[in-house]
């Protein structure tokens, strides 16, 4: 029985799990609690750990690129521990020559050099590709897990480990020495943390083609995603700020399908099958994970849809306040308390 601090931990999704895991290795006693068996959003991701296209395609992420990837460095530790399998084969962008371009510069601009790849190869990494498509760029450091099998995985290194469970939500510190809130987007934990009032929801609904199965690079495309996986191709996904609703919507994955079928003519016949889940978002894209100014309360969330490329760099964040351990050189840039004037 550990002699460390009491710590409970308030969600099982990609950054509570691994939060729970790196306390109880650093000595705690620790409860994991979440009133669903599987991570809510977590589950519902295609499970990109994707520094590279992340910083290129969103100019506002490049900023960060060295964050994310230090947070995919510290994956393969995640992979020997807890037996998370990662996928290194890559991923590719295709689209038009104008598009394609500008991706081509953007990672020029953070000293990544893709492979440059011909018609013939980029329809054998991602069969049915529209013949249209003569020319990718292929790059190497973005990676890839299968969300579901990953939680899995995890919850059972926990449970190895002596992480205890409670299916229930958490509404108070308690009787532990620290509260961790990982908890998403998920409403009612203001009054434990004022920090999360600056958190915004954003609805991710993912396609998935369950007919469509198989291996390979991810790939990406202008406003759209595809990554094949034993359990069916996945398409995503939109980014609907400020909803909070996990039910299916015909209009806003109108756009999506329309650029999915642009890529991959074929899946204009094809049957999906559809999954939604609720992120939650900073201002400044980068989670909270750190020290809240409310007393024995630490949060680990708003990841946006990096959460699961974030959650070991979060959990190291994490398992560092709780200890007085070396919180690492990217801690101040998680701070929750950046957002102390928010309303």
């Amino acid at each position: 029985m550990t002699g460390g601090p009491k710590v409970t931990v308030a969600g099982a999704g990609a950054l509570g799990l691994c939060s729970a895991l790196a306390l109880v290795d650093a000595g705690c006693a620790v409860t994991l609690c979440d009133p669903l068996t599987q991570g809510r959003a977590s589950a519902v991701a295609a499970g990109m750990l994707a520094p590279v296209f992340e910083a290129a395609l969103e100019p506002e992420t490049a900023a960060a690129f060295d964050l994310l990837i230090a947070a995919r460095d510290l994956w393969p530790g995640i992979e020997a521990r807890a037996g998370v399998a990662l996928d290194r084969s890559g991923a590719m962008a295709v689209g038009d020559a104008g598009w394609l371009g500008g991706i081509g510069a953007a990672l020029g601009r953070l000293g990544v050099k893709a492979i440059d790849l011909p018609a013939v190869t980029i329809q054998a990494l991602a069969p049915g590709l529209a013949e249209t498509i003569d020319h990718g760029l292929l790059v190497r450091e973005d990676w890839r897990l299968e969300p579901r099998p990953a939680l899995i995985a995890l919850r059972k290194a926990c449970d190895a480990a002596g992480v205890g469970w409670r299916q229930a939500a958490v509404e108070e510190v308690g009787d532990a020495d620290w509260l961790v809130i990982a908890t998403g987007a998920a409403e009612g934990l203001e009054r434990l943390a004022p920090e999360l009032a600056a958190l915004t929801p954003i609805k991710g609904q993912i396609l998935r083609y369950m007919d469509i199965r198989g291996a390979g690079v991810s790939v990406r495309g202008e406003g759209v995603y595809a990554a094949p996986a034993p359990d069916g191709l996945a398409i995503g996904a939109t980014m609907e700020a400020g909803r909070r609703d996990t039910s299916p919507d015909a209009k806003a994955i109108q756009p999506l399908l329309e650029a999915a079928t642009r890529l991959f003519p074929g899946l204009g016949q094809a049957t999906f099958g559809l999954a939604a889940g609720v992120r939650a978002a900073t201002s400044d894209g980068l989670p909270m994970a750190g020290f809240s100014a409310a007393p024995k309360v630490i949060l680990a969330t708003g990841a946006r849809r990096n959460g699961w490329l974030l959650a070991p760099l979060v959990a190291r964040v994490v398992a560092a306040c709780v200890t007085g351990g070396e919180a690492g050189p990217y801690a101040r840039r998680f701070d929750p308390r950046r957002f102390k004037d928010a309303p």
